[in-house]
């Protein structure tokens, strides 16, 4: 049996479980620091609010495909950020750029805003959301089974033999593209960009079950815009992302894709005013993540 199928923890706080270089998993475990968001670890479990649990990417499926859970593993070097640049259409050299995170819109919130930004007024921003695979049941038994191989004393009911976690692939889908199709007809609206991030296999599966035909390679004009980025192994059995395939599509595509109506406004001076109350030092890419 290899070891990515015996492991069904693939990455614990940001390390893969894999890699041929022995990682101290007592004091990985003991600080709970996640390398992607500079900080302790924000998913916690409900019976223990004080205790995370630290799976970013997990091995499921019979040919043990490595599947991302945690959307703040797509922050690995901040590429997800980069990638977006260009949808900036009036950028400028001496222009600052910033990432804010969590602003509210019609629809709800969006993950992050990638800005740009002279003097401290907006000039142009591209809204990014993240989304992976949500699961079924839980991943904390194989977790904890991972830690006790690992000679960490663990409870013994935590480790103990329970249900097996699943791949909630239906619900997960359904859920970001219907939030989407409200924020995308908002984005297009004021002439702007949303970028949905998205590991390629969870992209593939909500093409087929959503039969995109009005999703196009992708067009700068544009509003919504998906990444799909590949989840390869290297030779030393860690994980690193790759941005694989670019596509777009306009509101009414998504919309007709889903069988939902458009009803969403918002003013673009409210957005920016709304970037602009939360812009700083703070927030300047890229340091903007260590805040």
């Amino acid at each position: 049996m290899s070891q990515i199928t015996m492991n069904k923890i693939l990455e614990l706080y940001g390390l893969s479980t894999t890699a041929k270089v022995a990682s101290n998993w007592r004091r990985i475990a003991t600080t709970q620091f996640c390398p992607y968001l500079e900080r302790k670890c924000v998913k916690v479990r409900k019976s223990n609010p004080e205790q995370t649990l630290g799976t970013c990417s997990v091995s499921y499926g019979r040919q043990s495909n490595p599947i991302i859970i945690c959307p703040h593993r797509l922050l690995e070097n901040r590429q997800v950020f980069v990638d977006c640049i260009h949808l900036l259409t009036t950028h400028e050299p001496g222009n600052q750029l910033h990432i804010v995170s969590e602003v509210a819109i019609p629809g709800g919130s969006v993950d992050y805003f990638l800005v740009s930004a002279k003097n401290s007024k907006v000039c142009d921003f591209v809204g990014i959301e993240l989304q992976t695979l949500d699961t079924t049941g839980t991943v904390w038994p194989e977790r904890q089974r991972f830690l006790k191989r690992n000679g960490i004393r663990v409870k013994s009911k935590d480790s103990a033999g329970k249900k097996p976690f699943g791949m909630n692939w239906k619900m997960s889908a359904k859920t970001i593209l219907v939030q989407l199709h409200h924020k995308v007809e908002t984005f297009e609206g004021i002439n702007k960009r949303l970028v949905l991030v998205v590991q390629e296999v969870f992209l593939e599966y909500m093409r087929k079950e959503f039969k995109f035909e009005h999703l196009n390679n992708a067009r700068i004009g544009e509003a919504m815009h998906l990444h799909a980025y590949r989840f390869n192994q290297s030779m030393q059995g860690g994980f690193h992302l790759e941005l694989a395939n670019r596509y777009s599509a306009d509101a009414n595509g998504l919309a007709r894709s889903l069988g939902l109506q458009i009803n969403a406004k918002i003013e673009l001076d409210e957005i920016i005013k709304l970037l602009e109350g939360k812009i700083s030092r703070a927030t300047l890419f890229p340091v903007a993540m260590s805040a």
